[in-house]
């Protein structure tokens, strides 16, 4: 729900009534991830998809009969090999979808509305919901804020249960913000892992991850229009201010005229960041590269021949980098596209990145017998119903 935040955001601001279809779960081949949501208001406008096309038409009926009867509904689609014109996914793969309506009466509203003011002023928050259990505890939220959230005020709303319920599910949000997550957990009605069993969503928010391109060459040009189609917040850093200039870069989120390795001592970066060294110049790259192998980052590449890739190993070996350090280092940088271009080089390093980060082979699909989707993780509930309607949670 959170990935259409701006114009929830608008909708609320409005006084607008409507009902949100959220994903809950998926299994196969589905093209969308937990968390991704369509809207319909009570005029019949729509935003957001939660399949592509596949089965938007039927979540909106859903959505407006929420919207007509109050009641939150928990509904999987699925393909049907017997009716192959039935409505589902002809992908092969199944979503679970929950739509909650939110009239301007609903306990959700005021969650929701700071966790889309959240969501689309880029600040990091996470909201929890519950899918399936009691009726009682359904039409409630729990918002977990960023750590900088004001002392005393861990998380907002509650779902009006045990205490310890809320302080489980708030605890259990941080560490799915934290992480940068989305999906679900099942929890007892008592916040421990015994009792009668809740399935709880959790969407996270978090402001986009970090590209830190080193090197102002014509390749950075190219690599920091994919970064930001890639929806990475990209810096430029080069020693030399005349060549880190906005002019050159002006899709950059910033441009930074200093030594690499003293930036990246000052910066802040995460377990989501990548840092693709493009300088080929030994004088930046080892003293930058020395520290960029011991930071959590996701991804670490620099730019150069086998060569100067060999010499470059030995460099950091001399300046005391183990070899389980130097492992983590993708040089030359790239999947193996061919690619001789500014343009084709950045698309090969963009492949690279997302590889690395859901885990794929970087081989191609014809013919091979691997997901194609590898960061889909099967959830309690898409393993609990058969594929056909769930039924309704309220």
């Amino acid at each position: 729900m959170l990935d259409i935040a701006e114009d929830l955001q608008r909708w609320l601001a409005e006084g607008r009534d409507f009902a949100v279809a959220t994903v809950v779960a998926v299994g196969g081949s589905a093209p969308r991830h937990p968390g991704a949501a369509l809207a319909v208001d009570a005029a019949g406008t729509a935003i957001g998809s939660v399949s592509g096309g596949c089965v938007e038409g039927a979540v909106y009926d859903l959505c407006q009969q929420a919207l007509q009867d109050g009641k939150p509904a928990l509904e999987r689609f699925g393909y049907s090999d017997e009716d192959a014109f039935a409505v589902g996914l002809t992908c092969g793969g199944t979503i679970d979808v929950l739509v909650t309506p939110v009239h301007a009466s609903s306990p959700l509203r005021e969650v929701f509305t700071s966790a889309v003011t959240a969501a689309a002023d880029g600040r990091a928050a996470a909201l929890a919901r519950i899918v399936s259990g009691p009726p009682d505890l359904r039409g409630r939220a729990l918002l977990v804020r960023a750590p900088e959230a004001p002392p005393g005020s861990p998380y907002e709303g509650g779902f009006g249960a045990h205490p310890a319920l809320d302080r489980t599910v708030a605890q259990e949000a941080r560490a799915f913000l934290d992480a940068g997550r989305t999906g679900t957990l099942e929890i007892g009605e008592q916040g421990s892992r015994c009792g009668a069993p809740l399935t709880v969503l959790i969407e996270s928010s978090v402001p986009p991850p970090r590209m830190i391109v080193f090197g102002a060459i014509d390749f950075a040009s190219a690599l920091v229009r994919v970064g930001k189609f890639l929806d990475y917040r990209v810096t430029v850093c080069d020693a030399r201010p005349v060549f880190a200039t906005a002019a050159r870069f002006p899709e950059a989120d910033e441009i930074v005229v200093e030594w690499p390795h003293t930036y990246l001592e000052r910066t802040e970066v995460d377990a989501r960041t990548v840092l693709c060294v493009l300088t080929h110049d030994a004088k930046f790259d080892v003293p930058l590269l020395a520290l960029a192998l011991r930071l959590p980052v996701a991804y670490v590449g620099a730019m150069g021949s086998r060569r100067t890739h060999l010499d470059r190993d030995e460099r950091l070996r001399q300046v005391g980098l183990t070899e389980n350090e130097l492992a983590r280092l993708r040089s030359p940088i790239g999947l193996d596209l061919g690619a001789r271009t500014p343009e084709e080089t950045a698309l090969s390093i963009a492949a690279e990145i997302v590889a690395n980060r859901r885990g794929g082979s970087g081989v191609p699909l014809t013919g091979a017998h691997t997901p194609i989707h590898h960061d889909a993780r099967p959830t309690p509930s898409s393993t609990r119903t058969p594929v056909g309607r769930v039924g309704a949670v309220a």
